[in-house]
């Protein structure tokens, strides 16, 4: 029997983790080895939006084991093709491209930018942007942080600052090839687009014919009060890009776009081995079908209304708490005097999983599925946690 020290000594230390691990989860609830239960609020960072094991997306896969678990993509996959479907069905896009993650649906429509612009390559991102820890993805951050020591970087990046109208006419001089975005930065801080400045970016990409990509991997499938994030902003991206929340946890992602600019891919230009495998893809079908179908999405904006208000009462009572911001369940709470990491560790003793998002910021993450006495929980455990770290 091999020693707990030693199986994670074998581990390449990429993460700082919790001192907990985590043995099963049901809903908006996990419980560790111990038995201990916590409350999550961060739904595996926005990737078990359904809550943990849904019994739908469960009893799916449970009879795609019994079938076929991996198939080549020379040969058709049908819940492959049917998610894909599905999603175009519920988007403004017209094909999908099928991959493992958020970084590789991302590094997907940075190669389609470049296939189909062949006169223009360089991409427009925004400072405090996330996009992904690949040599691409990682230069299409604009985090120095997450650059570090990775030199050179993939050139053809340029990094605009988030929601400034100002800069936006530079695009009318650089006349990139796209402009790539999240409509809320999750990891940069949970910053909404503010609309305005969405609408202006959006007529000086069609009025220059620059392709307008959504980076949809943590925003998407209902987290934000939508199926997909752009849906409240009123506009037509070129390409978006998801994973997280697209399979209830088993690993997909996937790059929609719209016909025109699909076409530029042709059989040998990208591939996945495991990219829309049987398994992953009939996770991904009972996800988006429950999403569509159910009124999960109508729960989320709804409990998220109810999170926020209870939010703003504890604002009041703990000054340190100087903004609340985000969209649906992707909500950040900007703090003082304490550092969010500190906060959220002091949330493990009261058994509750929060994030952060920088070093000033907690985000909350909850499932879509939450429930309104899981709200109150949260808040009773949250004020206990508060009243600890600030006293």
């Amino acid at each position: 029997m091999v020693e707990a020290k030693t199986i994670q000594s074998s581990l390449m230390q990429t993460y700082n983790r919790f001192p907990i691990t985590v043995a099963k989860g049901k809903g908006s609830y996990v419980w560790d080895t111990d038995g201990c239960r916590f409350l999550d609020f961060t739904a595996g960072i926005a990737t078990c939006n359904l809550g943990h094991v849904p019994q739908a997306v469960k009893e799916a896969v449970s009879s795609q084991l019994e079938e076929l678990w991996h198939c080549s993509n020379l040969y058709h996959i049908d819940a492959q093709e049917k998610l894909a479907a599905l999603l175009t069905e519920y988007s403004c896009l017209d094909q999908v491209f099928f991959c493992n993650s958020g970084a590789e649906a991302n590094e997907a429509a940075i190669k389609l930018v470049r296939l189909f612009s062949t006169e223009r390559s360089n991409i427009v991102t925004f400072r405090q942007s996330f996009h992904g820890r690949t040599m691409a993805t990682l230069s299409a951050t604009g985090q120095g942080k997450i650059q570090t020591g990775f030199a050179p970087l993939l050139k053809g990046f340029t990094y605009f600052p988030y929601n400034d109208r100002v800069s936006l006419a530079r695009l009318k001089v650089e006349q990139p090839a796209a402009v790539m975005l999240e409509l809320v930065q999750g990891e940069g801080g949970v910053i909404p687009a503010e609309q305005d400045w969405i609408d202006e970016l959006v007529q000086i990409c069609t009025d220059l014919q620059i392709l307008l990509v959504i980076d949809e991997v943590q925003t998407g499938m209902g987290r934000t009060g939508s199926l997909f994030a752009y849906q409240q902003y009123g506009l037509e991206p070129d390409i978006i890009t998801l994973a997280k929340g697209l399979g209830s946890g088993f690993p997909i992602g996937a790059m929609l776009a719209k016909k025109r600019i699909a076409q530029a891919f042709q059989p040998g230009s990208h591939g996945s081995t495991f990219g829309g495998n049987p398994l992953a893809a009939t996770a991904g079908l009972a996800t988006v079908t429950e999403l569509v179908h159910s009124p999960v999405i109508q729960n989320g904006a709804e409990k998220s209304m109810l999170l926020i208000t209870y939010l703003k009462q504890l604002k009041q009572e703990f000054p340190q708490i100087k903004t609340i911001r985000g969209r649906g369940l992707l909500i950040g709470m900007e703090v003082a005097d304490v550092p969010a990491g500190e906060i959220v560790q002091a949330a493990i003793q009261e058994k509750l999983l929060i994030l952060t998002a920088g070093p000033s910021v907690i985000r909350l993450l909850p499932p879509l599925t939450i429930t309104e006495d899981d709200i109150l929980l949260f808040i009773k455990k949250f004020r206990s946690v508060l009243t600890h770290v600030f006293s």
